[in-house]
């Protein structure tokens, strides 16, 4: 795997435990933190502004799908949760 490609990956991950998607495997359980979730959004859409043409077609592609995926839960759990988004 690409060391862009492990990176995302890693934020991805990052983003779906932190919105209590995925089970933190340093607790064994699955916590939600949307503070956090926001804070990964931020650094993702921080990260494709500065890369802009800067990037394959398939990592800009990858990049996109992420924060487009990290968004659209993001928003789902804040509905959820009665947070504002």
């Amino acid at each position: 795997m690409e060391p862009f490609s492990l990176f995302l990956s890693g934020l991805m991950i990052e983003g779906l435990m932190a919105l209590g998607e995925v089970e933190n495997p340093a607790t064994k359980k699955k916590e939600t933190s949307v503070d956090h979730a926001r804070y990964i959004i931020d650094i993702a859409g921080t990260l494709e502004e500065k890369t802009k043409n800067n990037l394959t077609p398939q990592e800009q592609e990858a990049l996109s799908h992420i924060l487009y995926e990290l968004r659209m839960r993001y928003l789902e759990k804040s509905k959820q949760i009665g947070e504002p988004a």
